[in-house]
């Protein structure tokens, strides 16, 4: 995880007070400026191409020279998109799910190792970023738009969202204006800021653990007072070995929640309701 250390030479017991870090680290300054059409090139945009470099290697990797009788490797590829299937796909769509799971397991893919990235030293997960997963989440939402203008027609489609069948008339009053405003605003808003949020958040307290555990450790203080720090610092190391294997845990979950609800409003744009 990025660590920004304001005072690189304070510590417990020094006179200085702690400075954590600030979301400022969220915000890297571009390394390259001054190409047309672009922001620049900074640490998000060579994080976002590493992990889909990673992405492109893995699943070239599983493929390569399938067999009839899969081999080790193959064997990890069929797993992991068995998992997608039985976990996500079916659960959502049924049978007719079967189509999406290349779809479904690319994204899944995709956004857990835009969420590793934040594994690299010195990097931070490229979902921090909330353009990213704004970009995902808008890429979704259009998709079950085009599916559901397919399947249903326009006004069909649009028709089936806003006027939940079986209600009597005088409700649609109250009923619709609330369909339109979570179909249409809060759906794709909340599915990109639940990826962001959690990532935001979990790669701040991470670099907290960190930073504190350096500031808290002064091994040139009095010999009793750098024994203490000692002390503190070693506290703050498990809480950030700790936290760090949790945060790995939530990288996986939340690319499987964000693949899940894409899932599921696929599905809600492939049947209109009964």
């Amino acid at each position: 995880m990025r660590i920004l250390a304001a005072e690189p030479g304070c510590h417990l017991f020094s006179g200085c007070g702690f400075e954590a870090p600030t979301i400022g680290m969220f915000f890297p300054e571009p390394w390259i400026t001054g190409i047309p059409g672009t922001a620049g090139i900074d640490l998000y945009l060579v994080l976002l191409l590493i992990a889909l470099g990673a992405v492109l290697l893995l699943w070239s990797w599983f493929s390569k020279k399938l067999t009839l009788v899969p081999g080790r490797r193959q064997s990890v590829g069929e797993m992991f998109v068995l998992f997608i299937r039985d976990q996500i796909t079916r659960p959502t769509m049924g049978a007719k799910g079967d189509s999406f799971i290349p779809l479904m397991t690319a994204i899944f893919s995709f956004i857990l190792l835009m969420n590793f990235t934040g594994l690299i030293p010195g990097g931070l997960p490229v979902n921090s970023d909330l353009s990213f997963p704004a970009m995902l989440a808008g890429f979704i939402f259009i998709l079950t738009l085009i599916i559901g203008m397919k399947r249903q027609g326009g006004w069909g489609y649009i028709r089936n969202q806003i006027f939940p069948p079986g209600m009597p008339k005088p409700i649609y009053l109250l009923v619709t204006p609330i369909e339109i405003l979570s179909v249409f605003v809060i759906r794709p808003v909340t599915h990109a800021l639940r990826l962001f949020a959690t990532m935001f958040a979990g790669s701040l307290l991470l670099a907290v653990f960190a930073y504190g555990g350096w500031y808290m450790l002064n091994i040139s203080a009095e010999p009793a007072l750098a024994a203490l720090s000692v002390v503190y610092s070693g506290a703050a190391l498990l809480g950030y070995i700790l936290f760090f294997v949790f945060e790995i845990l939530i990288m996986v979950v939340q690319a499987f929640i964000f693949t899940l609800l894409a899932s599921l409003y696929i599905n809600q744009s492939l049947e209109a309701a009964h």
